[in-house]
């Protein structure tokens, strides 16, 4: 009510030299009104006092609230988390009676007012009434979309007081159902303009290239106030060093103009060369300046074309994330600042795109996005997905009587955000069925904006055939095909549809739960193979974890049933590639490989580079190459890419004869960038490869002499021993107790046949859209979680100077009748090395899979170094392990673990040919296998497994240690497809070897 048509997003200034500062705080009539406002929390509409919107109101026993932000994030009620779930009676457009209720006031001091006066309010969920020295300005909903109102005929100079009626619930809450916290109150800027009423009201600025994609066509759509008719406009455009490339003065004869300019050879835009021309509009009269306006603009040119996707006539590849606004501290009122700081790490780790999940941005973001350069699919305000549980779907999206609705949040949308180079796609919205608003929506922004494509993927699904994944039709409402977490089978059949004349895009993929996903890989293999299939927007970029105070006083992350609220879906929240804090994952670092835009190939001493890039050359790249033997450097050298162009490949000639080394070693390219980025010191490393060259591994060196093993017996325990180490096993438990060296302590129990692992959040949840079936659910029906031992031998040989161990055992759940026939076989030198030959003949039908196959013992808490010659330096699965390479590495003990929000399985490291646990005093003892996996945790497995949150974990007073001959992958099920069969661990007999030594570094 009372809300003022949307526009673009500008301020106007004084003069040149402030308009291109770009900063609001120098523009014309700009009056900032966040900070401290006077609030009160009432339960619901009626609990607020009747006179509190008065000038002459008494607030003073109300508290003060920072304004941005949510009333949930300073202690008034509490957040409250779903996913697909209304928290409240799905009965649209009722609402519930109990709905918490801000008002608030804040007095301010004009000393002067101009003729025309707005207020401005980026963001109020999710519904308000404004009143302004007591008189009733408006209302509006439209939680993340602008409102703003004209206030001239009340703004006076001096002290104005306005106030603020915020609902938590509205109507309009049944179109807000994203996957996220509800949060109420101002979360965005509120500020007023008062200016002349002369001046810009909207513009539209356009850029069309000719065939060549040579020349543009700059086109322009300028709406002035009445009062400016008879007035000029000088337009002026500068490149990005402010150098003016065209000036033009055009007579204002009316409240609409159009201006068009062709403008030769300019500097194009793109994600990967984000360069912005400056468009300064000037209303002059009599030469005499009134306001000056400026809009960085990106000459860019975004179309179908041959069934791509293309910008500027190059098909381009999405290399996504999905962006929700989330802050731990503030929720989705999140600084500036913050904002930057994540575009930064997106650029960092090779991120080109975000789409706006599930809502638009803070208008600054987009201003961030055309300087970084980064494709944004710009989404409107709109999800319905609650109405799934009701079976209906479809109620809101194909009710004409909320038609107008729909097409009121995408019209809001597209014309703040018209004028943005890194906005190429409008979304209709998220999870909402389809119906005829959504065709109504699309109809509007083609009738509006002709030079940006439309994605919806609701449509798509519509489409598709369940049967074999073949679409029957094209999109209506979008202009290319969309899907979420299609698994890698169905995605490369999509790709081979070469015949369809829409591309295929995934909205949402690789869903980053916990420890996961898996499979990056595959994905962007089948990008860079089918070009119809254009890349993909993971979901999502960061944790939703909120900073919280337990108890005992200690800070942890809470999500959803943390605050006592009901209905809530858990953990289901804690699904980005950053921590709350800001961290990278391990999945981003993977992400991060799988996407980066430089591949290295070998074919003997062959180097072939090729320049994944879409537009631009790898001149700002340097690269070299180093070949490492068991951590030591043999050779290293630099190489010229400068030249290589986008899509081109140049191979170089290696000074090294590949075919003369024998013993394993490997060969690294990395690419760094030359010089210091916005985004980014020199330095930064943007992309590399591995190769591995011979075989053998390279053992380290040990210094120990053999000296006679005396043995000695007390009950069960046998006693090993001589002048370096001494044994205790038991042979009735079938295993070592402890093991000495020198007389310290290593060892103190185990090791023992393990195969369970803390549950990942992608073990624990299934998804039925997608036939996965959670692994906890099988494993636990089937008892591995509960494997008994019952030692069926324990012989003890001497064999030459060796004494021989063997141990034979049933390994099998209680109640069913499945498990391995187990043979452990212990084999102890007189220079205290121990070999363990393991194996396992599987009797029984159980799962298809398992967690693990491995051994479990504690070790001694004083070994405070690991290092290990096999993937690193992080942590790594079967199908997450893109990110790691094979070295010699070196961290401190309790450095290995990975602090998921929702404590699960972590840590690993994976193909290990050696390991060792050694005191800084150099001591300890090492671990040889062929391609093992370890874990070193302070936690049990059984306390990582129960724990619901990090400050619930117990440390142990010894180190778990986790040796493993294979791992099940993690995949990504909690949201989508699981584990891919090559990652699979089946359910079969093994065989493995290792050997545990003493060690001194």
């Amino acid at each position: 009510m009372n809300r003022q048509p949307e526009h673009a997003y500008f301020f106007a200034y004084k003069d040149k030299e402030s308009a291109l500062s770009y900063d609001r705080s120098y523009s014309q009539g700009f009056t900032l009104l966040n900070g401290a406002w006077k609030f009160h929390y009432g339960r619901h509409p009626n609990d607020v006092d009747d006179d509190f919107f008065k000038k002459e109101f008494n607030d003073a026993a109300w508290e003060s609230l920072h304004v941005p932000s949510h009333w949930e994030m300073k202690g008034y009620s509490k957040p409250h988390y779903t996913n697909v779930q209304y928290p409240f009676p799905v009965d649209p457009p009722h609402i519930p009676s109990d709905n918490p209720t801000g008002t608030y006031r804040k007095t301010f001091y004009l000393s002067e007012v101009k003729e025309r006066s707005v207020i401005r309010f980026e963001g109020v969920d999710s519904a308000f009434d404004l009143w302004l020295n007591g008189e009733y300005i408006g209302y509006s909903t439209g939680s993340r979309i602008a409102a703003e109102f004209d206030i001239s005929d009340l703004l006076i100079e001096g002290h104005n007081t306005l106030a603020v009626k915020v609902y938590k619930w509205s109507a309009q809450s049944y179109l807000e159902d994203q996957d996220m916290w509800w949060l109420s109150g101002i979360f965005r800027d509120v500020y007023i303009l008062s200016k002349e009423t002369t001046g810009i009201k909207d513009y539209f600025v356009k850029t069309i290239f000719d065939k060549d994609y040579k020349d543009a066509e700059l086109n322009l759509s300028l709406d002035v106030t009445e009062a400016t008719i008879g007035k000029d406009v000088k337009i002026e455009l500068f490149d990005k060093n402010h150098d003016r490339v065209f000036e033009e003065t055009v007579s204002l004869d009316k409240e609409s103009v159009e201006f068009s300019k062709t403008v030769e050879t300019p500097v194009k835009w793109s994600a990967e060369d984000p360069t912005l021309h400056h468009l300064l509009f000037t209303i002059e009269d009599n030469g005499n300046v009134l306001e000056v306006v400026p809009q960085r603009i990106g000459f860019r040119q975004v179309e179908l074309k041959d069934g791509l996707i293309k910008v500027n006539g190059q098909r381009i590849l999405f290399k996504g994330v999905n962006r929700h606004e989330f802050h731990p501290e503030h929720g989705r009122a999140v600084p500036l600042d913050v904002m930057e700081q994540h575009l930064k790490l997106m650029k960092q780790h090779n991120i080109n795109a975000v789409r706006t999940s599930h809502y638009p941005s803070d208008p600054r973001f987009y201003d961030l996005c055309d300087e970084y350069g980064f494709y944004v699919i710009d989404e409107t305000d709109l999800e319905t997905h609650g109405f799934t549980l009701i079976n209906d779907l479809d109620q809101l999206s194909d009710n004409k009587d909320w038609q107008k609705n729909y097409i009121d949040r995408i019209k809001r949308m597209v014309e703040r955000d018209k004028n943005h180079p890194a906005v190429i796609i409008w979304s209709l919205g998220n999870e909402s069925g389809f119906g005829q608003n959504h065709l109504a929506m699309a109809e509007w922004a083609r009738g509006r904006d002709e030079t940006r494509l439309l994605h919806y993927e609701g449509e798509t699904i519509r489409i598709l055939d369940e049967s074999n994944y073949e679409p029957k039709t094209l999109n209506q409402s979008a202009d290319f095909f969309s899907t979420m977490y299609t698994d890698v089978g169905r995605l490369e059949k999509l790709g081979k549809q070469t015949h369809l004349e829409q591309p295929h895009v995934l909205c949402e993929f690789a869903h980053a739960m916990g420890n996961g996903p898996g499979g990056f890989k595959e994905y962007t293999e089948l990008f860079n193979k089918y070009p119809r299939l254009q890349g993909g927007f993971v979901w999502e970029w960061i944790d939703h974890g909120i900073k919280a105070i337990n108890e005992d006083n200690e800070e942890f992350y809470a999500y959803g049933g943390d605050f006592g609220e009901h209905p809530h879906d858990g953990n289901f929240v804690i699904d980005g590639l950053i921590f709350p804090d800001r961290t990278p994952s391990p999945a981003l670092l993977d992400y991060k490989r799988a996407i980066q835009p430089v591949k290295a190939e070998l074919e003997g001493n062959q180097l072939t580079i090729t320049n994944r890039y879409d537009f631009i050359d790898l001149s700002k790249l340097k690269a070299n190459w180093v070949l490492k033997q068991n951590g030591r450097i043999l050779d290293q050298g630099d190489l010229d890419v400068t030249g290589i162009k986008a899509q081109e490949s140049e191979t170089f000639d290696l000074p090294l004869d590949v075919s003369e080394i024998t013993k394993e070693s490997q060969l690294l390219v990395e690419c760094h960038t030359k010089n210091t980025e916005r985004w980014s010191d020199s330095g930064h490393l943007v992309a590399w490869d591995q190769f591995t060259i011979g075989k053998g591994v390279t053992w380290p060196e040990r210094h120990a002499t053999d000296e006679p093993i005396a043995v000695m017996e007390d009950g069960d325990l046998l006693f090993l021993k001589n002048g370096q180490f001494e044994l205790v096993f038991d042979t009735f438990e079938g295993k070592i107790k402890t093991y000495r060296v020198n007389g310290d302590l290593l060892i103190e129990e185990g090791p023992e046949n393990n195969f369970w692992r803390p549950m990942t959040d992608n073990d624990s949840i299934g998804h039925d859209d997608f036939n996965t079936r959670p692994n906890k659910e099988a494993w636990k029906q089937y008892g591995v979680d509960h494997f008994q031992e019952r030692i069926e031998e324990v012989s003890v040989d001497l064999d030459d100077d060796d004494f021989v161990i063997e141990v034979k055992s049933t390994l099998a759940p209680p109640v069913l009748n499945w498990g391995f026939r187990s043979t452990v076989t212990y084999t102890v030198r007189p220079n205290g090395v121990i070999t363990i030959d393991v194996k396992g003949e599987k009797f029984g039908n159980g799962p298809l899979t398992l967690p693990k196959i491995g051994l479990q013992m504690n070790i001694s808490k004083w070994l405070d170094q690991v290092t290990w010659y096999g993937n690193g330096p992080g942590e790594s699965y079967p199908d997450i392990q893109f990110a790691t390479r094979k070295d010699v590495w070196t961290l401190k003990s309790d450095e290995l673990e990975t602090s998921y929000i929702m404590p699960q399985e972590n840590g690993n490291r994976s193909d290990v040919d050696w390991v060792s646990f050694t005191h800084s005093d150099g001591t300890g003892f090492l671990i040889k296998g062929n391609d093992l996996n370890f874990s070193l945790r302070e936690y049990s497995t059984e306390i990582l497994d129960e724990a619901k949150h990090i400050y619930e974990l117990v440390k142990e007073d010894a180190w778990e240690l986790n040796i493993d001959h294979k791992l099940n992958g993690i995949g990504s099920s909690s949201c989508g497809p699981g584990v891919l069969d090559k990652y699979k661990l089946t359910n079969d007999s093994y065989q493995y070897h290792l050997s545990l030594e003493p060690y001194t570094r």
